[in-house]
Parts: C-alpha cells; structure tokens; sequence
C-alpha cells in the first residue's frame, strides 16, 4: 500500500518554505499532493487557475509529487485520495499554535488521519505568503522567496 500525504494549502503564491517541506516529505511518502484548499473568507492575489499553475510549475518533473485542487474539508479530500497523512510545515511556535487544534479536529472526522509536521530549516523560517504578497504588490525582488520559474511566471503577469 503506497503511502500517501497530503500537502494542504492556499499557495497564493507558492514559496521556497512550501517547496523545502513538500521535498523533504518525498523522503517519507511514496507521494506528496499538493491541494489547494478553497477558504471563502480569504482574499486571494492569484486566482485559483494562476495559483494551480505556479504549483506545475515548481513542481515540474520532480518525482512523487502532484498537484491537485479541492473543495471542502481537507481529510475528505485525502479520504478521496488514499492518503493517510496530511503533511504541514512549522516555521514557529505559532504555526503550531495554528496548527494543533486543526490536526485534532482532522483526527476527529477521520480517525484514521495521521498529521505529521516538518520544521522549516532556517534558511526559510522567514518566508511566508503574506510577505511575498506584500513584496508582489511593491514590485521587490522575488528572488530566494520563491522558485525561480515562479518569479518569472509572476513578472509576466505583470
């Protein structure tokens, strides 16, 4: 039985820390897919085709890694997929904050779910969406924020 995980997230855009935790969990599951989760009280810069895309992008030919969109909760859609494991990275003691009562109500729907979480190394701690958007919306420098064919595919959007 391959071991699968799920990698949840909104990716509006992607980042080097999603990209550092998605690689690392391919040494763990025989496949890691990155879902984009629909949340209807965010706001998003990209739209959800744009933000699909972006992940094809980074993940282009790496092996054990695909990409998908859903609706609804999370551990449904990795029910749907055959995965027992939803994969997240931790920056901080807040992301944890975060995300301990979220893997405990995952638990609870699906008793069979398994969390497990990946610390971001150093080198990407820092990195957030909300801060690339930010540097997005004041045309900085994207270099080291994100994989490089993203910034490019994002300069090109214009």
């Amino acid at each position: 039985m391959q071991r699968i995980a799920i990698f949840p997230g909104s990716f509006d855009p992607i980042t080097l820390g999603h990209v550092e935790i998605i690689q690392r969990g391919t040494a763990f599951f025989d496949k890691v897919i990155v879902g984009i989760g629909t949340n209807a009280h965010k706001k998003y810069l990209f739209t959800e085709a744009q933000r699909l895309e972006m992940l094809r992008i980074a993940f282009d030919g790496m092996p054990g890694v695909e990409v998908k969109s859903y609706g609804g909760l999370t551990v449904d859609f990795a029910k749907e997929e055959g995965a027992r494991f939803i994969l997240r990275g931790l920056r901080s003691s807040a992301d944890l904050a975060y995300e301990q009562p979220t893997s405990l109500v995952n638990r609870h729907l699906a008793s069979e779910m398994e969390t497990v979480y990946l610390h971001s190394f150093p080198e990407t701690q820092h990195i957030s969406s909300t801060i690339v958007r930010e540097v997005i919306r004041y045309n900085g420098r994207l270099e080291g924020l994100v994989p490089s064919a993203v910034a490019e595919y994002i300069i090109n959007l214009g």
